[in-house]
């Protein structure tokens, strides 16, 4: 029987609207924690304009919080599908996070290779995470930088909205 493994959300699935309620997940526990050593990018393709969601990529010095959850072996499958990796869309990729205390944690998270420059979040994807970041207590710095993100041209939009209203 496998264990529970740990995954590591960055982007929406650190909403407890996306990850609790819409795709149902029950982590057995949940940690902020912090990815080292990759920087948090938007360059997955979404639309015909700019939009992008979220992607890691690998950068010295570099780092991107987020939220660790203990997952149950049963979850994985669901959470693969969720994430379009039956499709290629997103890999799993086997990370080291830390957490408070700097605790060090194995766990998985997602990489895309579909990626395309000059991409950005919509007003609508990054409040989702602005949301993750505020209910699970990450540094209010990386909340800020967070919240100062360009963001694309949303063409369901007649005209661009504010990330802060959300």
């Amino acid at each position: 029987m496998s264990q529970p493994l740990w995954y590591f959300a960055y982007g929406s699935n650190m909403s407890p609207a996306i990850f609790l309620e819409r795709r149902a997940m029950r982590p057995l526990a949940t940690r902020r924690a912090r990815l080292d050593g990759y920087r948090l990018c938007f360059d997955i393709p979404v639309g015909p304009s700019n939009r992008g969601v979220a992607n890691v990529e690998t950068c010295d010095g570099a780092h991107i919080w987020g939220v660790a959850y203990l997952l149950h072996p049963e979850e994985f499958d669901r959470l693969d599908r969720t994430e379009g990796v039956h499709r290629g869309l997103y890999t799993r990729l086997a990370v080291e996070l830390a957490t408070d205390g700097d605790e060090q944690i194995a766990a998985f998270t997602y990489r895309s290779p579909f990626r395309s420059d000059a991409r950005k979040p919509s007003a609508r994807y990054l409040g989702l995470l602005l949301d993750g970041a505020r209910h699970h207590g990450l540094p209010a710095e990386y909340a800020a930088a967070l919240g100062k993100r360009e963001l694309a041209i949303d063409e369901r939009q007649s005209e661009p909205i504010s990330a802060k209203v959300l």
